[in-house]
């Protein structure tokens, strides 16, 4: 008799769990796949330390296959699942189709950032979901105290130092805490001038600061940014963002050229792809995981709505304390299905949360016993420390280089504006162009901002695991045409997926990720799309005339040679760029023809 197929989609705490758990307890005899658009496991409550410099970001991965030895990786992202024939689709990171075949299958493809009807957010706001958009937001912070140290224009320069949060959740009030602190650090060793401060906004329209945690952990964390210097709004929120600042629900402009969108989360649109019974976009499934009418197939994490047994009639909420203890129930259930064996429902209770506020501070309620202060930052961190998985003695490291060493500030560039868009199903990868990087992406400018003042201009592109596909170009107009966008998702109501109301409509208080719960860390990482790269590119003409990349075809636009790229210096703002109108299935216009490799650019399979 064969081997059974387990397929599990996704790798986040849901996924990484299951699959552990079932490769212990199976020992060789199941054929284990882990399907994933990474080969790391995130453990996304220290993704803040990432931002401010404190970790390194390898710090905060976990190897798939270092520490899932018998369980088959394969980095692609799953587009439709066919329940009938059970086999699940994907394509890999180089646009390549491929099937996975299963007996039994996991849904955990965890969730993405939420958006909401405000005009601009979606051009001009990143989120903070993965690790991209962590090195993204350490890169744009440390260029705005730099650009803002040598601006003679005083307005300029405190447009540059002010840096808004939407979202006062676990992950908006992490981010605002230690986002003033590694700007403080900055500004000791860039000093601004006399009339500048580093200023940090944190907008919800709760009432309160953490809204979903006991008042006595709200009290603490608000009192601490306080006193930091954080400027805390309560029941404001973002009306309007523009490429030069937001306009508050109160009526108060604000010029920043920073904006963190921390709102919350949605269901991964995996979930709404396979025709099968949804509440509020997250599949509804048994107590024992499995989904109705199909005893195969199991569900969990942030993607499955499970009954909350605890609380009759509510559904469990979308958090990593519930998505890491579902992920073992799901292992043991499949298991149990196989052998015979009676399956379990998943019934859990929290222990308390940690919300750490950086340096020496927290706010923690381990087993209801309130704590604040350095007892908490002590209790909070021991608390991550047991919940790696891995890298625990390098996390240590840091933590004690940071306490003894200063701060590094410096902007790596590695990772663009214009790759980590909020409106987008994959936020765990950087969203790449077709061809070469844009005009000036080697450089430390930021597009989304109008930071170009770094951008190197056209160069060959070296190292970062990719093929060299710039190549040298002389042509006036050398900017190469751009990834196409992700589809958009917009929430029309601001409301929890587990069916509550959200305390805030751009603010943080509901579907927010509670990851830094004492039972358990975060979230899955979500899916992404990838794009087929050309290949056998045909060198740009340098007179200055239109290429033509077939005979008697038309110019291709937005290519060397052709007419000016819009969003870059010199061209109009590209649409659904930040900046500009939606675009028409390329940033920039209409769609580019005649791409590099002689095939116009597809969008994968969802």
């Amino acid at each position: 008799m064969s081997r059974p197929r387990i397929v599990i989609v996704g790798a986040g705490f849901a996924g990484y769990r299951t699959a552990r758990t079932l490769a212990r307890a199976a020992r060789g005899r199941a054929d284990i796949t882990l399907l994933n658009p990474t080969d790391y496991f995130l453990y996304l409550p220290l993704l803040p330390q990432v931002s401010a410099g404190i970790l390194e970001p390898r710090r905060v991965t976990v190897s798939l296959s270092g520490t899932l030895p018998d369980v088959r990786l394969v980095l692609g992202e799953a587009g439709r699942v066919d329940l009938d024939g059970r086999a699940v689709h994907y394509t890999d990171p180089e646009g390549r189709e491929g099937t996975l075949e299963y007996d039994r299958l996991v849904l955990a493809a965890g969730s993405v950032n939420k958006l909401l009807p405000i005009p601009g957010v979606a051009e001009h706001a990143h989120g903070f979901r993965g690790l991209p958009e962590a090195l993204y937001l350490r890169d744009h912070v440390t260029r705005q105290v730099e650009l803002a140290a040598t601006a003679d224009d005083p307005e300029e320069r405190a447009a540059r130092c002010t840096f808004v949060v939407v979202g006062a959740g676990y992950t908006g009030t992490e981010v605002a805490a230690q986002g003033q602190l590694f700007t403080d650090a900055l500004v000791r060793s860039r000093p601004l001038r006399e009339d500048v401060r580093p200023r940090w906004m944190l907008l919800d329209i709760a009432d309160r600061v953490l809204p979903e945690l006991d008042e006595r952990l709200s009290r603490t964390a608000d009192t601490v940014l306080r006193e930091r210097g954080v400027d805390v709004r309560m029941g404001t929120s973002v009306k309007e963002a523009t490429r030069d600042g937001v306009l508050l629900t109160d009526g108060e402009s604000v010029d920043t050229r920073t904006l963190v969108w921390c709102v919350g989360v949605r269901p991964d649109p995996l979930a709404e792809s396979l025709g099968l019974p949804l509440e509020r976009g997250r599949l509804l499934v048994e107590p024992t995981l499995q989904v109705p009418g199909r005893p195969e197939v199991f569900a969990c994490g942030d993607a499955a709505a499970v009954p909350d047994l605890e609380k009759p009639g509510q559904y469990t909420p979308m958090t990593a304390q519930h998505a890491w203890r579902q992920g073992k129930v799901a292992a043991h259930n499949i298991a149990a299905s196989l052998t015979g064996r009676e399956l379990r429902p998943y019934r859990h209770k929290d222990m308390g949360f940690v919300v750490d506020l950086g340096g020496v501070k927290a706010a923690a309620n381990p087993l209801g016993v309130h704590l604040s202060g350095l007892p908490a930052g002590v209790v909070t961190r021991g608390y991550h420390l047991a919940a790696m998985p891995g890298n625990r003695v390098r996390v240590a490291a840091d933590w004690l280089l940071d306490a003894v060493l200063p701060r590094q500030g410096v902007q790596l560039g590695l990772v663009r504006s214009w790759s980590v868009p909020l409106d987008t199903a994959s936020p765990e990868l950087v969203r790449a162009p077709l061809g070469s990087e844009p005009h000036g992406a080697a450089g430390g400018g930021d597009s989304a901002h109008g930071d170009n003042a770094h951008g190197d201009g056209p160069r060959a592109r070296g190292g970062g695991g990719g093929e060299d596909t710039s190549r040298t170009i002389t042509s006036p107009t050398p900017e190469p045409v751009r990834t196409e966008p992700a589809r958009r998702r917009v929430d029309p109501e601001p409301s929890q997926a587990d069916g509550t109301a959200v305390a805030s409509a751009a603010g943080g208080g509901g579907g927010e990720d509670t990851s830094r719960t004492i039972t358990s860390p975060t979230p899955e990482p979500v899916r992404t799309e990838t794009a087929k790269k050309g290949r056998d590119e045909k060198p740009a003409r340098t007179d200055g005339k239109p290429v033509k990349d077939e005979a008697g075809g038309e110019a291709a636009k937005n290519q060397p040679g052709g007419e000016p790229a819009r969003n870059q210096p010199g061209g109009e703002p590209a649409r659904n760029q930040p900046g500009g109108e939606p675009a028409k299935n390329q940033p920039g216009g209409e769609p580019a023809k005649n791409q590099p490799g002689d095939r116009p650019a597809r969008r994968n399979p969802r």
